[in-house]
């Protein structure tokens, strides 16, 4: 709005947010202005924020759906197969093979299953009943099954078969839950961000910026960049703290995805679930005899059954199962399309005010000199501040409270801590639960580096019996929690509960 007429302007006592001159603006008309301005800074700020936000929703969806796909194909393929090859084998132990599946779905779904002790106990009701159908002349009660199961891992039925699923379906879905998880927790924390109110001295400010010029007749001008970006570092400071952990989060969901698409490939591990069951049963089936006579060494001779049916077994030869060999490309597509989106939002925070302040709205710079400077058409001198919070305390343009840190971007800034920590143990095969406990905690923490072999024994041992790890939080490439990482201090046991509870709502996504 330009009023150029010079009977329609004033001395300027009546502006309250304006500098005081002369100007063509009536209170009412800067009151109107102070409202525009601040509409449509929101509404700058929501589109840049959604598109952040549309680029980790729609990865989610993307991954979350391939994994999904993955794990069904698996499922199906096992159903479609397995009656012509195995038969009663198979329709005997069909509750076995769907609750392995289900406690897959359920784990990547973030419940508080123990992967390894799922997968143990897996091989253990296959190799029991395996046993008995093999076997059915034989009288076997649980106490001779217990025997058997005690010697199960000298006899080892099913080959080095549940050994190596453990430890890569293991480390598989760790990686791909907490990848999911990552993105996830990245868009609720953009949207949480977005919806955080400017404060009174920004909308004066952002006003100042934005209409002051029209006041003077000078609607044709626009604000000089640098001061554009001083009013915005100040009015986005809080959200430019979300910086060191935004990034963290984001460097460690690139390093999880080159697991992916690398020697223990995602696809070809959850993909084929099947096929190495298959394996297992075969291994089982083509050393019964030698299995059964160790049984029966360690444990003894069972007694004849009566009842049992003089049929045999009759060994089913169906079409054995093809492993299909995916190209792999879907998932190399869709890894390299994360990175490169992930890459471009890894400074998103410290890089808003710039990105606000383009050329549709300042100078830019190449009118320096004939640009808005908040006071004349001239050159705006003073400095640009530093990025963040503590940086604002000499800002020329808004003031700002640096000992006030908004509530909302703090909490934010915990979720980006606890599940960079998440992500950074999943690339090194760790399973993180925090959990309410005050027994001394020691571990690895995300500092960790973690060799695959190593990794592995780590994972294999005792799964059985062995409690969920548990962590501090750790310090995230010096930019976290300083001090010694590793030791939970008492004085610090709160926050590590408080921590836990904000934690169980992604863990449960």
């Amino acid at each position: 709005m330009q009023h150029s007429s010079r009977s329609w302007c004033y001395q300027g006592e009546h502006l309250r947010i304006c500098p005081q001159g002369y100007t063509c603006c009536t209170s009412e008309m800067e009151e109107n202005f102070a409202n525009k301005s601040r509409s449509e800074f929101e509404a700058m700020l929501k589109e840049a924020t959604r598109s952040v936000q549309t680029n980790l929703t729609s990865q989610y969806k993307s991954f979350d759906g391939y994994f999904q796909d993955l794990l069904n194909k698996s499922e199906k393929a096992l159903y479609d197969t397995f009656p012509g090859m195995y038969g009663d084998l198979y329709y005997q132990n069909i509750k076995v093979f769907k609750d392995l599946y289900s406690d897959l779905r359920r784990y990547y779904r973030g419940s508080n299953i123990n992967l390894e002790e799922t997968l143990t106990e897996f091989w253990n009701r296959l190799q029991e009943r395996l046993f008995k159908l093999m076997n059915p002349q034989y009288h076997l009660p649980d106490e001779y099954m217990d025997c058997m199961m005690k010697h199960s891992e000298q006899l080892k039925p099913f080959g080095e078969v549940p050994r190596d699923l453990k430890l890569k379906a293991t480390r598989a879905f760790i990686a791909v839950r907490s990848f999911v998880q990552g993105l996830g927790v990245g868009s609720d924390v953009v949207k949480k961000v977005s919806q955080v109110p400017l404060s009174l001295y920004c909308t004066r400010a952002i006003m100042k910026l934005m209409y002051c010029a029209h006041c003077r007749g000078m609607s044709n001008v626009k604000p000089c960049n640098s001061y554009c970006r001083n009013i915005l570092k100040g009015c986005l400071a809080n959200q430019a703290d979300l910086d060191p952990e935004w990034r963290n989060l984001i460097d460690s969901l690139l390093l999880v995805a080159d697991r992916f698409d690398g020697p223990s490939n995602i696809e070809s591990v959850i993909g084929t679930i099947h096929t190495r069951i298959a394996e297992g049963i075969s291994n089982m089936q083509e050393h019964r005899e030698s299995i059964t006579a160790k049984v029966f060494q360690g444990c003894g001779n069972p007694k004849i059954n009566p009842k049992a049916s003089s049929v045999e077994d009759k060994k089913r030869r169906g079409k054995s199962i093809s492993e299909d060999k995916a190209s792999g490309l879907g998932l190399e597509k869709l890894v390299s399309d994360a990175k490169g989106k992930l890459r471009d939002i890894r400074d998103f925070w410290v890089s808003l005010p710039t990105t606000l302040c383009n050329e549709k709205v300042s100078s830019g710079s190449v009118n320096e000199d004939k640009c808005w400077n908040g006071m004349a058409r001239s050159r705006y001198l003073p400095d640009v501040m530093g990025d963040g919070l503590a940086n604002q305390i000499n800002n020329p343009e808004v003031e700002v409270d640096i000992t006030k840190p908004d509530m909302t971007i703090r909490q934010q800034i915990m979720q980006l801590k606890i599940m960079t920590n998440r992500v950074r143990n999943a690339y090194n095969g760790n399973d993180v639960d925090f959990q309410d406990t005050s027994d001394d905690i020691s571990g690895s923490g995300s500092g960790d580096s973690c060799l695959d072999d190593a990794c592995g024994k780590r994972l294999s041992k005792n799964p059985s019996t062995r409690p969920p790890e548990t962590h501090p939080m750790p310090k995230q490439s010096g930019q976290g929690v300083s001090g010694n990482s590793s030791v939970l201090l008492p004085s610090s046991f709160l926050l590590l509960l408080s921590l836990a509870a904000v934690a169980m709502q992604y863990l449960r996504r």
